[in-house]
Formats: structure tokens, C-alpha cells, sequence
């Protein structure tokens, strides 16, 4: 039986700083091995979103590892990684914006990334207890629409995101049977260039705790303006 909503949310800079995880992911690079390998290793990292299309941080990471075959500080680099305490790191209300639409509908959160590190921080974040475990995960989630639909049908869906690429798609493909959030958090959503080659959103909001302002009606009003 489908579901009367479905608020789909994106984790990176939606509800999670993810900014401020790459902040402190540089300064524990340049500590362990210096400015010239932390530079290193964001240069692979960049190349190999370029190849991939997603954040890929243990790939880049085994990247970087072909050119250092006898560093042992790179196993701590690891840890680093899967340890980090990303539930330190949600932005405020976050966690209070998935209680409130939790009440108008289903919650899932819906997010690109690889298949390893992506989910650690989720489950790490606390936000895979949040969502019940209504996870997905995908390469290029405006892609794959159909299975979301297949597995959470919906009357209509919520779609929360920090990236206006990502939310243009959406509407193109769904159409008014989705309302399209717009959280500005983060350096995706602060980009002018990707605000002037997007469609605007349906909603826009400063921060992701301004959800729990809203009710089922703003959200439906959202998707009749546009």
C-alpha cells in the first residue's frame, strides 16, 4: 500500500556538515604526513570524483596508498575514516526535522556515495536508527527514481537536498508529484553557477531545522506553485 508522502533526505550538507568533516580530515592529513601529501591526496580525491561522479574517500585513499606502498601511518588513516564521530557533526535540528516529518509521512534517507564508507556514516551519525533503517544508497540517486519509487511508494515525495542539480532532475522526472527542498547549507548550495543553470527549487530553506516550521500544507502548496 503506498504511502501518502515520503520526505526523501540527502545526507552530505543536508544533515550532516560534511564541510567541516573534509575541514578535519586536512588537518589530521597534514599532521600525519604534511601539507604536500594532504595536498596530494585531495587532488586524488577530486580526480577520481571527476571519474566516479560521487565522493569516494577510501578509494581515494587506495589511490593514494599505490603511491606510498610502505607508509603504516596510512592504516591509522583508516580508522580515522570509519571512527570519525559524525554524530558530533549533524547539523543543529537535523535529527528534530526527521521526528517532525516522521509524523506527516515516511522518512528515508536517500543519498549518492560508495558502498562502504557512505553507509558507515549514516549508521555512525545516528542516522540510520532516525530513518528505521530506510536507507539508500546509490551512484547517482536522480537516476535511479524508479526503484526508489518500487520501494517506498508514495502518493507524493519530499525531496530535501543541498545540491539544485540534483533537485531540477527530480522535478523533471517526477513532476508535481514531488515537492523539491532546497536546504542553502554548505558550498554546493552557496555556488552562484549552480544556482543560475538550475530551476529553483519549490521550497527554499536557510537550514535544515526550519523543516520543522513547516506542515503538510506548505509542502503540498510547494509542489502546486511551481
Amino acid at each position: 500500500m503506498d504511502a501518502a508522502t515520503v520526505f526523501l533526505f540527502d545526507v552530505d550538507n543536508t544533515l550532516l556538515d560534511n564541510d567541516a568533516v573534509q575541514t578535519d580530515l586536512s588537518e589530521h592529513l597534514e599532521q600525519a604526513f604534511g601539507a604536500a601529501a594532504r595536498a596530494r591526496y585531495w587532488a586524488i580525491f577530486e580526480a577520481l570524483r571527476s571519474e566516479l561522479g560521487y565522493a569516494d574517500y577510501l578509494g581515494a585513499l587506495q589511490r593514494y596508498r599505490l603511491e606510498n606502498l610502505d607508509d603504516p601511518q596510512l592504516l591509522a588513516l583508516s580508522f580515522f575514516l570509519l571512527e570519525y564521530p559524525f554524530a558530533t557533526r549533524l547539523y543543529p535540528g537535523a535529527l528534530d526535522a526527521l521526528a517532525h516529518c516522521a509524523r506527516a509521512g515516511s522518512t528515508v534517507i536517500l543519498s549518492d556515495g560508495d558502498v562502504v564508507f557512505q553507509p558507515r556514516k549514516v549508521q555512525r551519525s545516528g542516522l540510520w536508527q532516525a530513518v528505521q533503517g530506510r536507507v539508500l544508497i546509490y551512484l547517482h540517486k536522480e537516476q535511479m527514481l524508479g526503484a526508489v519509487a518500487r520501494r517506498h511508494p508514495a502518493a507524493h515525495y519530499v525531496v530535501v537536498d543541498d545540491k539544485l542539480r540534483i533537485l531540477d532532475a527530480i522535478k523533471r522526472s517526477w513532476g508535481a508529484r514531488v515537492t523539491t527542498v532546497f536546504v542553502r547549507q554548505g558550498h554546493y548550495a552557496l555556488e552562484a553557477g549552480e544556482q543560475a543553470a538550475c530551476a529553483p527549487a519549490d521550497l527554499t530553506l536557510e537550514r535544515v531545522g526550519a523543516l520543522c516550521e513547516l506542515d503538510a500544507a506548505a509542502f503540498a502548496a510547494g509542489a502546486r506553485a511551481r
